[in-house]
């Protein structure tokens, strides 16, 4: 029994270095993720204030002028999909496909807000419990220092696993809330585009 106790020592003991450079890598991760987010944030802060008083008051003949004050560049994933949309004649078929794909991509947008807000605070947990085992040992042998040590990677494994988390979980709620908002819209758009096919 001791000797598979020692097993599992050495292997949980071998796995701190690994779980606090993919830690550390994560919360690099997460860095950048805060400055894509601003910089997504702006963006749609300038777009909806320009196309918000078209949506408005949207007609089949008012799409016309949709089109035209959309950037011209795609500057954002609902900006792709609706110069898309309406470059195209209206159409059902067409319509939902593209609805269907913006919603695909905008799930791939925030798979790494998913993984942060998830994997943080288990590899955090995985580092603070690793780290517990050394920091008691040394306290029962009355190591002060050696403690110490242990006791900074214990808190420092902690506290950047939910830096990371944090940062994962507030980004995943506001990006799911801005792409459902942003589906609704491009039904919208495209239910007025498409009542051309009925009148005519």
């Amino acid at each position: 029994m001791d000797q598979i106790s020692q097993i599992l020592f050495l292997v949980s003991d071998s796995l701190l270095i690994p779980d606090i450079i993919v830690l550390l890598v994560l919360f690099v991760r997460a860095l950048l993720l805060v400055g894509s987010f601003y910089n997504q944030y702006i963006t749609k802060y300038k777009n909806e204030r320009q196309l918000r008083p078209i949506l408005q008051s949207l007609t089949p003949e008012s799409v016309v002028e949709l089109h035209k004050v959309l950037p011209k560049k795609d500057n954002s994933l609902f900006v792709k999909y609706l110069r898309k949309i309406l470059e195209h004649p209206a159409d059902d078929a067409y319509t939902d496909y593209m609805i269907t794909n913006f919603e695909n991509e905008a799930e791939k947008d925030v798979v790494t807000s998913k993984l942060l807000a998830k994997v943080g605070p288990v590899l955090g947990l995985i580092g603070t419990l690793i780290a517990m085992s050394p920091a008691l040992t040394g306290l029962s042998q009355g190591d002060i220092s050696k403690m110490a040590s242990n006791m900074q990677v214990v808190f420092a494994t902690t506290v950047v696993g939910l830096v990371v988390s944090l940062v994962g979980l507030i980004t995943l709620q506001l990006k799911q809330r801005w792409y459902a908002k942003e589906v609704n819209q491009l039904d919208y758009i495209t239910r007025t585009y498409n009542q051309q096919l009925i009148e005519k």
